[in-house]
């Protein structure tokens, strides 16, 4: 499923079946917030695993690159100005990639299975994917 926005802010949801278009009223509307607040939920079910000693070191480091995803996001449909949208976009963006750099690294020091975190690496990329897309339309809207 691929996320953009329409012209008139409405929220244009590509499916294989057909494409749809839904009035987003809130962020909690887009897809793209849905499923990062999923990864959040899986970064903080992963973590627990963690040493104790990493609690305020490559733990807090991962919740919160997890949970800026989400609340940029939201932070930036609630702005008046679509190019604020654009820019909360980009920094949740970065902090996806900060999240992912995170993740390969907890693998590297042998705080978790490759397998465990392969499952938040893939909900990453399709978050990625699907703010990619949301930028670009964003983008397209300010050029016009």
């Amino acid at each position: 499923m691929d996320e953009t926005a329409g012209a008139s802010g409405e929220c244009v949801v590509d499916s294989d079946e057909k494409r749809k278009s839904e009035t987003v009223t809130s962020y909690r509307d887009l897809v793209v917030w849905q499923k990062s607040m999923r990864l959040v939920a899986d970064v903080y079910r992963l973590t627990p695993t963690f040493p104790d000693s990493e609690r305020f070191g490559l733990t807090s480091q991962l919740q919160r690159a997890a949970v800026s995803i989400p609340s940029n996001i939201a932070e930036g449909q609630g702005r008046l100005a679509t190019k604020e949208f654009r820019q909360f976009l980009g920094i949740a963006r970065g902090s996806l990639k900060e999240l992912e750099t995170q993740l390969l690294i907890s693998i590297d020091l042998g705080y978790a299975e490759a397998t465990e975190v392969d499952e938040c690496l893939g909900l990453a990329d399709e978050v990625g994917r699907m703010l990619n897309g949301l930028i670009k339309a964003l983008e397209r809207r300010l050029n016009q």
